[in-house]
This record gives structure tokens, sequence and C-alpha cells, in this order.
């Protein structure tokens, strides 16, 4: 299961079955679960904890020194889920004092050739990054979250849940749950409506959720009307309030 050529530090702590390998180096500290494959070539560092069944493709490296220049070998953490697939190339960093001291990573991710996640990042579950799509520090990406080819979002940057972003999109500020972005400086352009029916979403609520859209993003409201007259509706569903905090929660201002 492990390569004669690879490198496993005697103080990673690898499940029996895990894979490993030609030329890929184990460091200390790093903890990999049940099922987990680790291709040739990758370098994984520690301290890091991987769940069960992830897949780490060639030339990957996770769990790197984070490239912020007040870093001063502090032993951070890198947390990994479960399930997740690294695709050649990818580059996760762990956090930094300044911060939780913790990068995380959920289950469930797709991380395509040559992303970035950068230190202090905090992602949920299902989260797709495509090609070489890249997150500054400190960014937070809530679950079922696409950020598509060539996207880059800033630095402290907070994603909402189910929001799409297209490919090329340079991301400054932060994104509504629920929404569609593109461009550069990312726009709003409606509301991810395929993307959460396909999810299993009922139409009353897809519904419910695009007035809320036109509401904030396309009415002459200020944001705070908008919210105003939000919170004063009855029978709201849950997922209408996960939107409303999105909106309430944001610290860098919306992308509109």
């Amino acid at each position: 299961m492990i390569h004669p050529s690879a490198i496993i530090d005697p103080a990673a702590r690898l499940a029996d079955d895990v894979e490993v390998g030609p030329f890929s180096v184990i460091g200390a500290d790093v903890e990999i679960g049940a099922g987990s494959v680790i291709g040739p070539h990758v370098v994984v560092r520690g301290p890091t904890t991987m769940g069960r069944n992830n897949r780490v493709y060639q030339f990957a490296t996770i769990g790197e020194d984070c490239q912020d220049k007040k870093y001063r070998g502090e032993a951070t953490r890198l947390e990994i889920g479960d399930n997740n697939v690294f695709r050649e190339g990818v580059t996760v960093h762990r956090g930094t004092v300044q911060d939780q001291g913790v990068t995380r990573i959920g289950s469930g991710g797709l991380f395509m050739a040559y992303a970035h996640v950068a230190h202090d990042c905090v992602l949920g579950d299902n989260v797709i990054l495509a090609n070489q799509a890249t997150l500054g520090g400190h960014v937070h990406i809530g679950d079922n979250v696409i950020l598509g080819g060539l996207s880059a979002v800033h630095q402290f940057c907070h994603v909402g849940t189910y929001a799409m972003c297209g490919g090329g999109s340079i991301i400054t500020k932060d994104i509504a749950a629920f929404v569609m972005v593109t461009g550069n400086p990312a726009a709003t352009h409606g509301l991810n409506a395929e993307g959460i029916k396909r999810r299993g979403f009922e139409s009353d609520v897809v519904n419910e959720l695009r007035r809320a859209y036109k509401l904030v993003f396309r009415s002459q409201r200020t944001l705070a009307q908008a919210l105003e007259e939000l919170d004063q509706q009855a029978n709201r569903s849950a997922w209408l309030d996960v939107f409303i905090d999105s909106l309430r929660s944001s610290s860098r201002g919306l992308t509109r």
C-alpha cells in the first residue's frame, strides 16, 4: 500500500489501508484516515488531519507553511474532513496565529487542478473549486459553493452557501447565499435557481428565494429596508433565514 520510494515520518499516523504513491513525502504530525489514497509526488506536512476516503493526486501540496509574511513557524494546523478530492498541483496551507491557527475544509469537496486554499480559510461541505480557483487568506466558503476556473476571492471575504461564481470572477466583497456572480469585479446575475433545484429544493422555496433576491438586489430599497421587509415575512422557510443571515453578517460589503 506504501511505495518503497515514499518517505513517511515515523511520527505520522496513517490508517492501515492508506495508499501512498511513489516519491511522496508524509511529514510528522500528519494523520490520514482509512480509505485515503495519496498519489505520487505528493507532499503532506503537519500538523494536518485528514479524514476518511480522501484522494490526493500527483504534485499536490497539503498542509504546507502559509505564505503570510507574519508567519514565524508556529505550529498551526490544517483539518480536512472525509471524501474530498484534491487534483493535480492543488495547494492547501495551514493557518496562522493571527487568526484561529487552523485552516478547515469540510467533506465531499472537489478541488480541481492547481486550485489554492490559503491560510485560515474555512470551507464547508461539497465545495467545488474549479481549475486554478484561488482563495486568499481568511476566506470563508459555505456549503455547496461552486467557484469557476481562474476565479479569485480576496482575503477575509465570505461566500454564502449555494452561491455560484462564474469562471474568471474577481471577488472582493462578500457574496450572499444562493446567488450567482461573475465578472471583474464580480457582480450578481440572479438567483442560483437551477443549482438549488438540482439539490432538491422545492419550487415554493425557490420562488420564495427568487422574490427575496429581487427585493434585495433589484429593487430601489436600501439593504436595511429590504432586510426589514424580509424580517416581517410570516411563515418564511429556514432557507430564507439562511439568505437573510448571509446579508446581515457581511463585513466587507455585499457583491451587488
